[in-house]
């Protein structure tokens, strides 16, 4: 069994959903975030009110799963990620589960 974690920001929620079925994961929890880059650029530029620096509304997903299709989500997010035209490309970890009840 593995843990994987997918970081996303807030406009590509619905297709990391889609991305999560094609890979067959059908049960996975997500939660809103606030993200943030070191570039000023950036933050001065996602926030209402220029003077102000905050993150940038993202979204965390993760689930328990299988190692295949672990892989195969892998596969999607890589193929999802060489089509972009920003500089925020889907982002996935996984991490082994020794024990779990």
């Amino acid at each position: 069994m593995k843990l994987l974690i997918v970081t996303a920001v807030a406009q590509f929620r619905d297709q990391v959903h889609e991305l999560f079925k094609k890979a067959n994961i059908e049960s996975f929890s997500g939660s809103g975030i606030d993200g943030y880059k070191s570039s000023p650029a950036l933050l001065k530029t996602s926030s209402w009110f220029p003077g102000e620096v905050g993150g940038v509304e993202s979204h965390l997903f993760f689930a328990f799963t299988s190692e295949e299709k672990v892989g195969r989500l892998l596969q999607l997010l890589t193929d999802f990620n060489k089509d972009l035209e920003t500089d925020n490309p889907l982002k996935m970890v996984v991490l082994p589960v020794e024990k779990y009840v």
